[in-house]
């Protein structure tokens, strides 16, 4: 049961992709204080919860195994080797088809076949950035359903961005809502795939180790996201007073959150 309630959450986060592709034939989207606000939000939620939550319990897994200097050093070798996978995957990707680096030439019309490939290639960058994303509220939601939760929500919130970036340049290449929605969501899907593949992989060897190491590079994959994608994608959706009241606020749920349940 913990198991499909991890997977359903995963898809969850993954379907909320889809919900950008809807908000992008808004043509005045990126004027959306809401978003910005949102996207301040899921940022203080993600970044609180690795460092309060996340980094702190992957600690203690892996002191019930080593001693507490090896234990903190592991931990913090984890938490940099997520910053440093989901960086080699911004990197390897090239700019223009990165969803996390908004450009202003998604609102201009170019040739139709240029914004297809556009559209295509950011629907595939989009997919590899959404599957250690999915591993990692998978990996939450089976430690703890509630933190799960929160996750799922804060990735769910930064993935609505990520399907305007998708279905903008496919919706003015084809003039077809249905083709974008179709193909955003699809790229959404790596999300639940991003978790089932990671539990057929390592449900033999889920040791508190295992758990230690992977909840540690989770806590740095949030963090990077947080920093690198959601912050500057909140200040460009709106004022930077805005996304900084979101991003206290999303701590203070999160801290509210964890203290009464």
């Amino acid at each position: 049961m913990d198991v499909l309630f991890a997977f359903l959450l995963t898809l969850f986060a993954g379907l909320a992709t889809g919900i950008g592709s809807i908000f992008a034939f808004n043509k005045k989207i990126k004027k959306e204080t809401l978003l910005s606000f949102a996207l301040g939000l899921s940022a203080g939620v993600m970044i609180y919860v690795s460092f309060v939550e996340i980094f702190p319990k992957a600690l203690e897994s892996l002191s019930q195994i080593y001693a507490t200097e090896t234990a903190y050093l592991f931990t913090t070798l984890s938490f940099f080797f997520g910053i440093a996978l989901i960086a080699f995957i911004d990197y390897i990707i090239p700019e223009k088809s990165n969803p996390h680096e908004l450009h202003d030439e998604l609102d201009e019309k170019g040739k139709k076949d240029s914004l297809m490939r556009l559209g295509m290639f950011s629907a595939i960058a989009i997919a590899v950035h959404n599957f250690p994303e999915g591993l990692a509220t998978f990996i939450g939601a089976l430690e703890d359903p509630a933190l799960g939760i929160s996750i799922a929500i804060a990735i769910a919130i930064h993935n609505i961005p990520e399907g305007i970036a998708v279905a903008v340049p496919i919706f003015h290449a084809t003039n077809s809502k249905k083709k974008a929605v179709g193909l955003t969501l699809l790229s959404g899907l790596a999300e639940p795939l991003g978790a089932v593949v990671g539990f057929v992989l390592l449900r033999s060897i889920f040791t508190d180790a295992t758990f230690g190491f992977l909840f540690a590079a989770v806590a740095g994959i949030m963090v990077y996201i947080s920093l690198d994608e959601l912050l500057p994608s909140a200040e460009k959706y709106g004022k930077h007073h805005l996304s900084i009241t979101g991003l206290i606020l999303g701590m203070i749920i999160m801290a509210v959150s964890l203290i009464l349940f």
